[in-house]
């Protein structure tokens, strides 16, 4: 059995971004820029008040003096003319600083009659005024290439005047279920059947994560049905089996692909739940498609996929990959000291009186409980051997809700 650590490394290493597509703007949400978004413009474009007032020479500025107001010039109207000794032009926010003047009277700081106004709060040059490229100068790069997009980096690429954006093509996931026992959702059960929740919860963590998930048909458990699954794999970039990857006899899933040219990487971690993992490459499907075999039941596959699919989806999108960083919690209950291989514990959080994590584990940790997962808002990390625990210790935890799990 090899470490985590070691498995999410060599997955990651057999991976690589998928290639670029130009996209709009809305569609650019969530995905990795491919390429430097650089400015196209200076932001502001020129000089412009940061606040309703008035446009003046700061010599004039001096509390107590009236000066003759000689227009307005409300933003996307610059004025035409120039400012002199004695004058101030009426200004809005985004307005165009005129000629001569260096400083703007906040309208609160000023006493309009007529067509003058009175300084009553002396001013120093400069004062709110946004200057020509404050926020981007043309040509500097907004957004660099590897990061994913949020809302407010769609709106820098749009104040920068890009409509178009060149980023990571969405990885696509082909996920496959196996087992002589499993039925689609709705779909009669048979006796000593179950019903399949993995692809779908598969699927659905994949989009969270920025992919584009295809659920295969469940294969049965036979060596020549895996084979035939998976021969239409063309355009795939990651194929995701669950299920038939331990050592049962009807465990087939390796030597089902093994006719497809599987070349196996790695098999079994020292972890629980979900030992039995598995990553390799496929030469005879999908021009080479990877594969990462993930356990059958469901709380394994979830914290596998949690633990190694979410990075390679990561990486995929054009992303590092890195694993999800721990929190710090308190324990709401003791730890009995643990084994030879790493835990993921399903828990609780709450905030204790100082605002901080308490992570109380479930009592039944079953591989096969999916409702406590479900319910569970993080995963408590031991590591190996670690030594028994009391409560109000402090542990390592992986949230689960910032993952869109």
């Amino acid at each position: 059995m090899i470490s985590i650590a070691d498995a999410r490394a060599r997955i990651l290493a057999g991976l690589r971004p998928t290639a670029a597509e130009i996209v709009s703007l809305p569609e650019a949400w969530g995905r990795v820029a491919a390429a430097p978004v650089v400015a196209r413009l200076s932001q502001p474009p020129v000089d412009v008040s940061a606040m309703d007032g008035y446009a003046l020479r700061a010599a004039d500025a001096q509390a107590g003096n009236v000066l003759h107001v000689i227009g307005a010039a409300p933003a996307g109207h610059p004025f035409a003319g120039s400012l002199s000794a004695g004058q101030a032009l009426r200004l809005f926010t985004g307005s165009v600083m005129p000629a001569g003047a260096d400083t703007v009277l906040l309208q609160e700081d000023a006493e309009r009659r007529g067509e003058h106004v009175r300084v009553q709060e002396t001013m120093a040059p400069g004062r709110h005024i946004r200057r020509a490229g404050q926020d981007f100068a043309a040509g500097e790069t907004v957004i660099a290439p590897g990061r994913r997009l949020n809302a407010r980096d769609i709106g820098l690429a749009a104040a920068a005047n890009h409509p178009w954006l060149r980023v990571h093509r969405r990885p696509r996931v082909a996920i496959m279920a196996t087992g002589d026992e499993i039925t689609l959702p709705g779909e009669a059960i048979p006796a000593g059947g179950i019903v399949s929740s993995n692809a779908h919860a598969l699927a659905a963590l994949v989009r969270a994560a920025g992919g584009a998930p295809m659920v295969l048909p469940l294969a049965r458990d036979e060596i020549g049905a895996i084979g035939a699954a998976v021969d239409a794999l063309d355009g795939v970039d990651l194929l995701v089996t669950t299920g038939g990857a331990s050592v049962g006899d009807h465990d087939l899933v390796a030597a089902g692909l093994a006719t497809r040219g599987l070349d196996l990487d790695f098999w079994k971690i020292a972890m629980r739940p979900g030992k039995p993992l598995m990553f390799g490459r496929l030469r005879e499907a999908g021009h080479g498609v990877p594969l990462l075999g993930l356990p059958g039941n469901p709380v394994s596959a979830l914290v596998c996929a949690i633990l190694f699919l979410l990075p390679a989806i990561a990486r995929l999108s054009g992303e590092p990959g890195a694993a999800a960083e721990p929190e710090t919690a308190k324990l709401g209950a003791p730890l009995r000291a643990n084994d030879q291989r790493a835990d993921h514990l399903r828990a609780t959080l709450t905030k204790d009186a100082a605002g901080g994590w308490v992570a109380t584990p479930f009592a039944v940790q079953d591989s096969a409980m999916l409702r406590s997962l479900a319910a569970a808002d993080a995963l408590i990390l031991r590591p190996p051997h670690a030594p028994a625990q009391e409560a109000g210790e402090e542990v390592p935890v992986i949230r689960l809700g910032p993952l869109g799990v």
